[in-house]
């Protein structure tokens, strides 16, 4: 079973990590839903907008500053995800306190780097 990944600042700008990473994702056939500030398709991937009540979510890949990824905190708690990937740049202490609280792992990392190393 592929860990399914919800890419959240997903952005439909080639240049931006978050976009490299939903293709990379689905280049290795990993599902992948988006949420993003537009609306939008990259690879075969949908960006929406809202906080779509997303079932079996494995992993949380954050694209948000920590002051943006506050409005979504309790949204991300409440998809219960394994874990959560802080990308280079979203590092955020209190955040990963709260997904501990919940018994949902947090990880440091890039998520490029962990696929290319296939450590995803």
């Amino acid at each position: 079973m592929k860990k399914k990944t919800l890419v959240l600042g997903a952005s439909l700008k080639e240049s931006r990590y978050s976009n490299i990473a939903i293709k990379r994702l689905r280049g290795k056939e990993i599902p992948v839903v988006a949420i993003g500030l537009r609306v939008g398709v990259v690879a075969d991937v949908t960006i929406t907008t809202e906080k779509v009540d997303f079932k079996e979510i494995d992993t949380v890949t954050l694209y948000l500053n920590p002051t943006r990824q506050k409005a979504y905190y309790n949204y991300i708690i409440s998809l219960q995800p394994k874990r959560v990937i802080f990308n280079p740049g979203t590092e955020n202490m209190e955040f990963v306190k709260l997904l501990q609280n919940n018994n949902i792992e947090s990880e440091i990392a890039c998520t490029l780097v962990l696929l290319s190393t296939n450590q995803y």
